[in-house]
């Protein structure tokens, strides 16, 4: 006997004295969930995945969804998705791939540490009469600076400074690649930063000749395919990153499926249309801090030492050693993706089992850097389940100098986060390829909704930092005493050196 099928995830209703039959709901479902018969619209729930497309376009609120209608018998250790993995599994036989991030319940770190507020003796300062200064500077910072005084009175600098990148915001929008998300996607993306003054990354995905206009805020990504990359790619970036690892994988490579790769895409990748593109797990020519200080190097060279380089990892149990390797590689930033961190298509076992928060991440990478005493030799930049400026507040704290953000950007960009991106029919056209989908997303109206969501942070950021008496990002970064947590073990309070409520 076959396992047979299994309870359905959503149950679809229509109200059929609110439907109209107007056929929104089938033009618009890509998951082919709704269909017309005889007039009357019909429903296959099995198909349902909970994008909410439906609901958004329905004229009269006729539909609604419900998400385990029917389930299986409860149990603490053989939870429903255990259980419809192995089914899946038993039918297959093969890995389960999975987009988006990490899905199990593990608590969350960010919701165990609060933020202090001045009172008295240390005021508060309201950032809507006073100036709050959230500009960062992403690069190498000198241990001294050399200064020489003139007989008239003014001073020059002697320190040679290296490139940094300037944002006006410590809000920049990570790695998601032409391919896994679409070119109206990126298009958004691109726009946003280029009007607020921060940077997005281009994924391993190579640059579109379309999004040529925005290089100057533009980081291109060197990953272990080399999908895309050549000289002509490197000169447009304001800064390249080398991609060791991601948070939602880690120890393995990129795969972005064959179907979403069309001739457009194959041709920025420099990839075989139809081809799956998968990146090995190592970099074949880096296998040891030695190895990457060749290529970092070789990167500097190649763009005439203009451009900062950044090293990027996954949040991993050595973070902080691999990181005081990194640091003396001649890299100028690194990044560390914890394992809240979104993709494309992950085999599901990685992207829910495998790397550490970037909470504690960070804290021990600025910690064995200050330890060492590098810790200007490169910045640090967090990514992977930033949610909101309460978070990008309390990793600056914990020791970043800046943030990615992914996820967040795609939900302001209509996501609702269903978690089936590896099969290229995203209904709001962000992570498809399928042309009548991507042009459901509109780059102009995208990309004010991400300057919106952006500007929204950056506000909110300055009015914490006022309130904790601070009146500059730089005051904020490593500054502990502006924390307190509760609810968190005491092993963990040593890792992220934070004091609970009441100390």
């Amino acid at each position: 006997m076959s396992i047979g099928t299994v309870p359905m995830k959503f149950r679809v209703r229509i109200n059929q004295e609110q439907c109209m039959a107007c056929g929104r709901c089938v033009e618009n479902c890509s998951y082919g969930v709704f269909r017309m018969e005889n007039g009357v619209v019909r429903v296959s729930p099995r198909h349902c995945v909970a994008c909410h497309r439906c609901l958004a376009m329905c004229p009269r609120d006729a539909i609604s969804i419900e998400e385990r209608p029917v389930d299986y018998r409860s149990h603490p250790l053989w939870t429903t998705e255990v259980k419809e993995a192995i089914f899946n599994q038993a039918r297959t036989g093969k890995i389960i791939v999975a987009g988006m991030g990490n899905a199990l319940p593990y608590p969350v770190i960010f919701d165990r540490l609060v933020l202090d507020a001045c009172q008295v003796t240390n005021p508060s300062i309201d950032p809507l009469r006073e100036p709050m200064e959230l500009r960062t500077y992403v690069g190498k910072k000198p241990s001294h600076l050399d200064l020489l005084t003139k007989e008239n009175g003014d001073v020059e600098l002697m320190s040679a400074l290296v490139p940094n990148l300037m944002l006006e915001t410590p809000i920049m929008i990570g790695h998601m690649s032409y391919g896994a998300i679409s070119l109206n996607a990126q298009t958004s993306l691109a726009k946003a930063v280029s009007e607020i003054g921060t940077f997005m990354g281009t994924g391993e995905g190579g640059l579109h000749e379309s999004l040529y206009p925005y290089q100057s805020n533009m980081i291109v990504q060197v990953a272990s395919g080399r999908f895309g990359v050549d000289i002509n790619y490197l000169e447009r970036g304001a800064a390249i990153e080398i991609k060791i690892g991601q948070g939602a994988k880690p120890g393995i490579g990129g795969h972005l499926p064959g179907e979403k790769v069309n001739n457009e895409v194959s041709v920025t990748r420099m990839i075989p249309e139809g081809s799956d593109a998968i990146s090995p797990a190592p970099h074949h020519d880096i296998y040891s801090i030695e190895d990457l200080k060749q290529l970092v190097r070789g990167l500097k060279e190649a763009t005439e030492w203009k451009k900062p380089v950044f090293v990027k990892i996954a949040a991993v149990h050595n973070s902080a050693a691999i990181a005081a390797g990194i640091a003396r590689s001649s890299a100028d930033a690194i990044v560390i993706d914890g394992f809240r961190g979104g993709t494309g298509a992950a085999p599901r076992v990685f992207r829910d089992h495998v790397g550490i928060p970037v909470e504690a991440a960070i804290a021990s990478v600025d910690a064995k850097l200050r330890q060492q005493g590098i810790r200007n030799e490169v910045s640090i930049i967090a990514s992977g389940g930033i949610r909101e400026s309460a978070d990008v507040a309390k990793i600056i704290a914990l020791g970043a100098d800046a943030v990615y953000i992914g996820t967040a950007a795609l939900i302001a960009l209509g996501c609702r986060v269903c978690g089936t991106c590896n099969r290229g029919v995203c209904a709001w056209g962000i992570a498809t390829q399928r042309a009548d989908l991507v042009s459901r997303l509109d780059p102009e109206i995208g990309s004010k909704q991400v300057v919106n969501l952006i500007h929204g942070w950056t506000d909110e950021l300055a009015e914490l930092m006022g309130a904790a008496g601070i009146n500059s990002i730089e005051s904020l970064r490593g500054n502990r005493d502006r924390l307190r947590s509760y609810m968190l073990d005491e092993a963990l309070m040593t890792v992220l050196d934070v004091k609970s409520v009441g100390a």
